[in-house]
């Protein structure tokens, strides 16, 4: 199958079920013109981005989650704005110049809180960018966050399926309001990342055509997907583990769809395969998220089981992940990694 930027674009659902299921020898072409792609908008360059998970507290209770509010084996913590400071001053020595605050939805952090935590590392670090990972907020709050410094915001919408949302989350959530949020953050200016898991419990591949459609409508500036792994606390405890395999089609296939985009090669792809994280950069993704939470948390935000690099210092974290990005033929970079479109 001949696959290109331009002809995928015109491909109807039954063309993409197809260009997903097809043979891995018909899709070894389409995951080097991927590659080729992605190296023609961002050449060898992978953007490294400090995450730094500041709390596993969390009001929602998605059935996937290991941080699920009903988890009463979950070890809760939540980091001081010190220590947020404290990981972005280690971030920055190590040559970090984009920060992602990633946690729960914890209401502990007012507005007030997170637009003074954003301030405090936008004065400190002028030359940075700082993303959001919140989850669902109000429009005058991300309007708030924005004025206070920051730049992006990662919300991925999970499943763009309504049938397919409901089977995954409690009824008091509600996919229109996950994507009204996504489109606020664009409306208010944010760089804009969405995404979704593959192989979660019930998804169907024309689930995942629909996550395609979607990320069309919505044009993010970034695309986070992964494999579903499962959580021995939750209700899917006994559900299998999603497809490397198809999550580096999906990675292929996006860089096709979305040639100028951000795409993390995730942490979840190395804790289901030794080699996932080069594989996700060969398939055409182009960005990694070392590790600046304090060790001592870190075993503590486990959205899934046995995530990697969990007793990691930030410098060993930083140093291992640019020999694996080297070793894989690219180039770790400490810019801020600004969306080319």
């Amino acid at each position: 199958m001949e696959v290109s930027v331009d002809t995928i674009r015109e491909f109807d659902d039954n063309k993409l079920i197809e260009l997903i299921q097809c043979d891995d020898e018909d899709f070894e072409p389409i995951r080097i013109e991927a590659d080729k792609v992605r190296r023609a908008n961002y050449g060898t360059d992978v953007f490294l981005r400090g995450l730094i998970e500041f709390t596993n507290y969390c009001r929602n209770d998605c059935y996937y989650c290991g941080i699920r509010c009903s988890n009463k084996n979950a070890n809760r913590y939540r980091l001081s704005k010190e220590e947020m400071l404290n990981a972005c001053k280690e971030g920055y020595k190590l040559g970090y110049r984009t920060f992602v605050l990633q946690g729960g939805e914890d209401l502990f952090y007012t507005d007030d809180k997170i637009c003074d935590i954003v301030s405090s590392i936008r004065s400190g670090y002028e030359d940075c960018a700082i993303t959001l990972s919140i989850g669902e907020r109000s429009y005058s709050s991300y309007k708030a966050y924005y004025e206070a410094g920051a730049n992006r915001f990662l919300l991925r919408h999970e499943t763009a399926d309504e049938k397919h949302y409901s089977m995954l989350h409690p009824d008091a959530m509600s996919l229109n309001n996950r994507k009204e949020c996504l489109f606020n953050l664009k409306n208010i200016g944010y760089q804009v990342g969405s995404g979704f898991m593959v192989g979660s419990p019930y998804q169907t591949i024309h689930n995942i055509v629909s996550d395609l459609r979607f990320l069309q409508e919505l044009e993010p500036d970034m695309i986070g997907i992964g494999p579903y792994i499962t959580h021995r606390d939750t209700p899917f405890n006994r559900f299998d583990n999603g497809s490397v395999k198809l999550t580096l089609r999906l990675i292929s296939i996006l860089r096709l769809l979305f040639p100028y985009a951000l795409i993390p090669s995730t942490t979840a792809l190395g804790t289901l395969s030794p080699t996932g994280r080069e594989d996700g950069l060969k398939a055409g993704a182009n960005v990694v998220m070392p590790n600046l939470t304090p060790v001592k948390y870190r075993e503590k935000y486990e959205i899934y089981e046995n995530k990697i690099c969990t007793g990691e210092e930030a410098a060993e974290c930083r140093g291992c992940l640019e020999r694996r990005i080297e070793r894989a033929g690219y180039k770790a970079v400490t810019s801020r990694g600004d969306v080319k479109k």
